[in-house]
């Protein structure tokens, strides 16, 4: 049992796009712009290849999702090279492992080594050799050591040599290169370290460093720049005159601003104060063709034409704000790309006016929950700078679910959201240290209930993410925590503090911090930091009111048993360091003294999961992190409401689940990518496992109930099917006047419903293999033990060749046993699905395949038959080898079940089937009946050529050939329509085919009870049919074979459908 096992398992997208997500790098290809590269800064990689009209996910399996940088080989734009680990010290900052090489325009990647860099800024290839290469290694965040510096590999990237190294506490967050000489080089070092607690965003070691002869000698430049410690530092050089040099400067004492060369660095100048918030902006590009021409990656973008003296800000109207990357075309200067933590933009006339590419569904959320909304529930939580949203999990309509679907309920950095479990349209949400509000979806109004601080009281310490839950136990009380618990009886209107300080109240500011305390004006001191000793997970149990958890970022767990009257602290767990960050608490719904806990220690550089488990409320508690990555903290775990056993653990490297409470864990890959898994939430009525991700968007495991059943045993048997949900039948709508995206075009952006109808999972223990398969296998073996191999006999080798693909046959009957539809499925081992659309065989059997580049009809319906009745079904397997089939132990029942909005009386129903089976049936026959006169009017053609050709055959054959051919367009013109006046614009009336595919068409979208049109319609066409029937028939099989007998007679030419006689002279 492992990860392959369960890769049918089929993890679905659902967005959105409506907001994107950070991005970190944009790189273009230097002679085809509509080529566009997105490191997202912690998404992946993604590409287009047409402007931006389609995107597509580039680096999803690889060992990272974080980017900081992505390059494009000046001189062989099919080598990408890419740096893992966003290199911004923001409080949300994923890591990475290293720097990765595609060859192939990022179609594959190999990770090329500088594991232990974790955040890399920047990495440029000299133009003039594809193998030397300059690695900006920033190196770690949250601790010290690593691959820190500046890197250089001649190679090609198969060795580094660290051509400029610091200590390890600074690493190199800028390069920028000479456009005239690469070996001249500028590298801004970077001093810096990020804690749960504070932030150092510089030091005495950040600097700006060049070098003349391509690093192997450097010198530390001054002249000019601010003699007070620095921060980050942003460098570029002008391509349109290299002797020009910025630097963008972070600096204590409020030295900082942006700082110009005009000599190639060795005299700066202070130009503007203009000071970013570096830890999370500074880059700087340069106009190509202006040297005056500078922008500045902030909030907002500044700008200067004048050599950085006067900036201002470009234009953002209708864009986001918080910009980080650019891109400047070099023959349009006018033209930019920006991307910013709501996405990427593009503007054509310098930031007057932005086009929005929504299209890119990269949003980092922080939290997930679910409503009860029926029959579709809502997945709402909260996003990094892209508001607190909520949209739906699925929809009726056939587009799926657009960007149109969302709607926003709080803004700013958005947080837990929870919704009122009997009241769907109340919803709380956050954004960032305690902004709640009370959102009502049917008015779109929300009103602020925030916790407040009383008269001469202590100010509140709130989480950048603060723990925010809806008692189990009363749908009205709301708790809330900052470093006191709060709760409201009535929907936040009003709230009372029911314990006192939760934190250990350690004073920040004496914490040591690379080796020394920190005075007040250390760079950038605890910017963007939580004030330390506060709330950061909570749970209440559903088994007992007033059993509460409340765990803080100092690494405490309170506990009361009595709704906050009295409290127990927690102070150590064996196994998890001192202090520890708690990220998640979980109450089980199955024992009242069983809690769950996740703690995260990766902001002290430590990246190994913690997660516990307590059967005494508390009291004691045992690891269950079992073989969980060493690599990837723990932020969420979900416990099943069926099945204790059953857990889901997100991780800051993906989604695992175990069966056994914990000893044992298994990735779910699927076509899940690389990504953090900062939240999970679980719908109970739908057995969907909702799932957050930090930078694409919201995921969903719908229906997780075969993990439920599965058992240690389940793997010993040759075949299993698992129980089967309800599959809800509705008609779905389509808003946009057809199914997929209509006729918004392909930038239009859409995300999947589930397949509609029942979703049945069954698991294989050996997949099915041909004659031919299992002679390679043996072959393999034989040569790995070195055994010669037997070479297959004359037999052998003709039963591989007409040997019957094996297959799997899945029979669904109906409550009297009568097969309804059989399906086909997977053929490997493992996990799969297969989707029945709850209708009957089609009357016409559907093209095996679409031509190769053929586009599908934007009205085309596959061919398909009229929906079952509701009722019991029930689902059986069976495998087809060698032309036998054999039946599959095990069976499941399941229930076909109206959706409530197209319900209808059931006698009505009841009437529509039938009248739907019988119009399926005349389908069947006209088009069968239309077949075969097609092809018998083609056997006539070419009997004609045979008889001319046949000197043995009386000319009178022809003549009988003339009149069968005259009845047969007769027949057509019945069946068909009368072509010939047609396509000259004459009226003609309705064939039998017209009248049969107008009831099918007219009642496809609709479950209403048949109209008297249509059953008028079909008595027509039915009476018409049964004579044109008798008529054919009469043609076929007897006329026909007449002449054709007569032909053969004559020794004439073969022609298609008669056997050919023959006898030895």
């Amino acid at each position: 049992m492992s990860s392959r096992t369960f890769a049918g398992l089929r993890l679905r997208a659902i967005g959105p796009a409506l907001t994107s997500g950070r991005i970190a790098a944009l790189a273009v290809h230097p002679s085809d712009k509509n080529t566009i590269y997105v490191a997202a800064a912690s998404g992946g990689v993604w590409r287009t290849t047409n402007a931006g009209v389609t995107w597509a996910p580039i680096f999803d399996n690889e060992g990272s999702y974080s980017i900081g940088a992505i390059t494009i080989d000046p001189r062989n734009p099919s080598i990408i090279w890419v740096g893992s680990g966003e290199n911004n010290s923001q409080r949300s900052v994923g890591y990475g492992d290293g720097v990765y090489r595609s060859e192939d325009g990022g179609r594959s990647w190999r990770n090329m080594g500088l594991k232990n860099s974790e955040h890399i800024g920047k990495i440029l290839v000299d133009p003039r050799n594809s193998d030397v290469v300059y690695v900006a290694a920033q190196g770690p965040l949250w601790g010290p050591g690593g691959d820190r510096g500046l890197y250089k590999t001649t190679d090609g990237g198969k060795t580094w040599k660290a051509v400029l190294t610091i200590s390890e506490h600074t690493g190199v967050t800028d390069i920028a290169m000479d456009p005239q000489n690469p070996d001249v080089l500028f590298a801004a070092a970077w001093q810096r370290r990020r804690h749960v607690w504070t932030l150092i965003n510089g030091g005495p070691e950040s600097a700006i460093h060049k070098t003349t002869d391509g690093g192997a000698n450097w010198m530390k430049l001054r002249g000019g720049l601010p003699t007070e410690e620095m921060g980050r530092i942003g460098l570029a050089i002008s391509p349109a005159d290299p002797r020009v040099v910025y630097a963008q400067i972070e600096a204590a004492g409020r030295r900082g601003g942006l700082y110009r060369s005009a000599d190639r660095g060795a005299t700066w100048e202070r130009r503007n104060e203009f000071d970013t918030t570096a830890m999370y902006y500074g880059k700087i590009f340069v106009d190509p063709k202006n040297a005056g021409r500078v922008y500045v990656m902030n909030v907002q973008i500044m700008t200067s034409d004048e050599g950085g003296r006067n900036p201002r800000p470009l234009g953002s109207r209708s864009k986001h704000v918080d910009n980080h990357a650019m891109w400047i075309d070099p023959d349009d200067t006018d033209h930019l790309l920006v991307g910013c933590d709501g996405g990427l933009y593009e503007s054509y006339d310098r930031g007057a006016n932005w086009r929005f590419f929504a299209n890119l569904p990269i949003p980092q959320f922080y939290a997930v929950s679910v409503d009860t909304a029926a029959p579709f529930y809502n997945v709402y939580g909260g996003t990094q700078d892209n508001f607190s949203l909520g949209g739906p999990s699925r929809t009726r309509n056939a587009s799926g679910i657009t960007n149109q679907d969302w709607f926003v309920t709080q803004g700013g950095d958005g947080f837990k959201s929870q919704i009122d479990p009997e009241d769907p349209n109340t919803v709380y949400a956050q954004s960032q240290y305690g902004g709640l509000v009370r959102f009502d979806r049917r008015t779109g109004e929300r009103v602020g209930i925030q916790p407040q601080e009383g008269k001469g009281e202590a100010s509140l310490r709130w989480n950048w993410d603060a723990p925010l839950i809806i008692s189990p136990h009363a749908h009205t009380r709301i708790y809330f925590a900052a470093n006191k618990l709060f709760r409201s009886d009535d929907r936040g209107d009003t709230w009372k503090a029911i314990s006192g300080e939760m934190s250990r109240e350690i004073d920040r500011d004496k914490l040591p911090v690379m080796g020394k305390v920190w005075g007040p004006d250390a760079v950038a001191k605890h910017a963007s930091t939580s004030f330390y000793g506060n709330s950061t997970a909570m749970t209440e149990s559903p088994k007992k009111e007033g059993l509460l958890y409340v765990g803080t970022d100092d690494g405490l767990i309170h506990v009361t048993e009595n709704g906050g009257q009295s409290w127990r602290k927690i102070e150590k767990f064996a196994g998890v360091p001192d202090n520890t960050f708690v990220s998640r608490l979980v109450a089980s719904q199955h024992a009242v003294n069983t809690v769950y806990a996740a703690f995260d220690n990766h902001k002290n550089s430590d990246f190994a999961p913690y997660l516990l488990k307590s059967t005494d409320a508390g009291k004691s508690w045992t690891a269950i992190k079992g073989n969980l990555p060493a690599n990837g903290p723990v932020y969420a775990i979900a416990e099943d409401h069926v099945n204790p056993n059953l857990l889901f653990a997100g991780t800051e490297f993906g989604l695992f689940f175990t069966i056994d409470g914990g000893q044992k864990w298994i990735r779910l890959r699927g076509n899940f990518p690389t990504i953090a898994v900062k939240d999970l939430a679980i719908q109970k009525q739908a057995n969907d496992l909702a799932i957050a991700t930090f930078g694409r968007g919201f995921y969903i495991l719908d229906d997780y109930t075969p993990l439920r059943a599965l058992k240690p045993e389940t793997f010993q048997q040759d075949s299993v099917i698992f129980p089967v949900r309800d599959a809800l039948m509705y008609i779905a709508a389509t808003p946009l006047g057809g199914r997929g995206k209509g006729f918004q075009g392909e930038s239009f952006y859409t995300a999947e419903n589930p397949p509609f109808g029942a979703t049945i999972t069954f698991y294989l223990k050996d997949a099915l293999r041909t004659k031919r398969q299992k002679r390679q296998e043996a072959e393999r073996e034989a040569t790995r033990k070195g055994e010669p191999i037997k070479y297959p006999s004359k037999d052998e080798l003709r039963a591989e060749e007409e040997e019957e693909a094996p297959a799997i046959v899945l029979t669904i009957t109906d409550g009297n046993g009568r097969v309804v539809r059989r399906l086909g499925g997977p053929t490997a081992a493992g996990l799969h699905r297969v989707n029945w659309d709850l209708r009957e065989p089609a009357p016409t059997l559907p093209a095996e395949r679409r031509p190769e580049g053929a586009e599908e009809e934007p009205f085309f319906e596959p061919p398909g038959g009229p929906l079952v009745m509701p009722g019991t079904y029930k689902v059986s397997l069976a495998k087809r080898v060698d032309g036998v089939l054999t039946a599959l132990p095990g069976e499941q029942s399941f229930n076909v079940v109206v959706e409530g909005q197209t319900a209808m009386k059931a006698e009505d129903r009841a009437a529509l089937h039938e009248f739907q089976q019988k119009v399926a049936k005349l389908q069947r026959a006209v088009t069968g009946a239309l077949e075969v006169a097609n092809s018998t009017k083609t056997r006539l053609g070419l009997i004609k050529r045979a008889i001319q050709e046949a000197p043995a055959a009386e000319l009178k054959l022809r003549d009988e050939a003339n009149r069968m051919d005259a009845r047969l367009n007769e027949i057509l013109r019945m069946l068909r329509g009368d072509i010939a006046l047609r396509q000259r614009n004459e009226n003609v009336p309705p064939s039998i085919n017209e009248r049969v595919s107008g009831i099918v068409g007219g009642q496809r979208m609709s479950t209403a009870r048949p109209t008297d049109t249509h059953r008028k319609q079909y008595a027509i066409a039915a009476e018409e049919f049964a004579q044109e029937l008798a008529k054919l028939r009469a043609l076929v099989e007897t006329d026909l074979a007449k002449l054709e007998k007569a032909l053969e007679a004559a020794g004439a030419p073969h022609t298609p459908g008669r056997i050919p006689n023959w006898k030895d002279q």
